[in-house]
């Protein structure tokens, strides 16, 4: 039997510390040649600014090998729809009998925000309080969540480009709003940024020493960043996956492609660095910055929560697909 999952269904379910311990598992899975995660091909149609990406993980230890189709619809903004739309396919491992489908958008949220709580866990410098955001959506609501689960910050500061956005964040969250994107990054010891942005929206000279940096709103498009090229240069850059980075990050291959940096500035993955395969912090001056683009191996590790708990509590509908 196939178990069909929904947004209200994976809502119920996930929660914060259990699917950031799923998430450094995979990732720590993948370093350790446990997993497999290819990089997504990206599939366009003629006179559409659409793009659909196909990401797919497979893991021994989950017993699972899923897909997660992406579509990616700029148009949709003017059409009061969610730009960012997915569903998982699941299936075991072992027969590849069809474990699960399950609505990818609440699941994209979790996980997304849990392997920036993995990677601030790893990289931040000990004793960082201040916690700021660039961009105040829904995903920015997620990190707040995830980031407070694993490091006792004492202020939260935000600016978004819609002050009202930013106003209503801060209601929810207790975050005092400040004038604009500097004012952010220079208070901030932890700093996300969280805007589908295709210009960059941060500097790096606005960087000050010891900060990290969680670069995660940009979507998976070559020519789409949030950080300029002088904030990568500065920074020791951490990434989900190195093929995925090479593959489809403005942040990454913008600075390549101008000769700022070489390829060897984003050799260390996230995984590598938690099973002390690479170094993390290094100093407290250190600037460091997770490139998350999103990986179908934190999808994978989702689905197995999701799999596992709706088993246990008797949620989801069952259907018989070959039937």
């Amino acid at each position: 039997m196939t178990l069909i999952l929904t947004r209200s269904d994976v809502l119920a379910l996930l929660s914060y510390p259990d699917v950031i311990a799923a998430v450094r598992a995979a990732h720590e899975d993948l370093a350790r040649g446990d997993a497999a995660l290819p990089a997504p091909p990206a599939m366009t149609l003629p006179g559409s600014d659409a793009a659909f990406l196909v990401m797919a993980a497979a893991s021994k230890p989950a017993g699972l090998a899923t897909v997660k189709l992406l579509a990616d619809v700029p148009a949709n903004r003017e059409r009061g729809l969610p730009v960012q739309r997915s569903a998982i396919l699941a299936v075991s491992a072992e027969d590849g009998s069809c474990a699960a489908l399950i609505d990818g958008g609440a699941v994209t949220r979790f996980r997304t925000a849990a392997a920036s709580a993995v990677a601030t866990a790893a990289l931040a410098r000990p004793g960082s309080r201040v916690l700021g955001f660039v961009g105040a959506g829904a995903l920015a609501l997620a990190h707040v969540e995830a980031l407070r689960a694993v490091m006792p910050f004492a202020r939260t500061v935000v600016w978004s480009r819609t002050e009202a956005t930013a106003r209503a964040f801060a209601e929810k969250t207790g975050a005092e709003v400040l004038g604009s994107a500097e004012e952010v990054v220079k208070a901030a010891d932890v700093l996300c940024t969280l805007t589908p942005s295709k210009d960059p929206i941060v500097e790096g000279k606005w960087f000050r020493p010891g900060l990290h940096v969680n670069a995660v709103g940009a979507p998976p498009r070559a020519d789409h960043r949030e950080i300029d090229t002088e904030g990568i240069r500065k920074a020791r850059v951490v990434v989900d996956s190195r093929l995925t980075a090479l593959h489809e990050s403005g942040d990454v291959l913008i600075p390549l492609a101008e000769g700022a940096i070489g390829p060897a500035h984003f050799e260390d993955e996230l995984g590598e660095v938690l099973t002390g395969a690479r170094p993390g912090r290094t100093d407290r001056r250190q600037i460091t910055l997770f490139n998350s683009l999103g990986v179908g191996l934190q999808d994978l590790a989702a689905a197995r929560l999701l799999l596992d708990a709706a088993r246990l509590r008797g949620v989801g509908t069952d259907i018989d697909l070959a039937g």
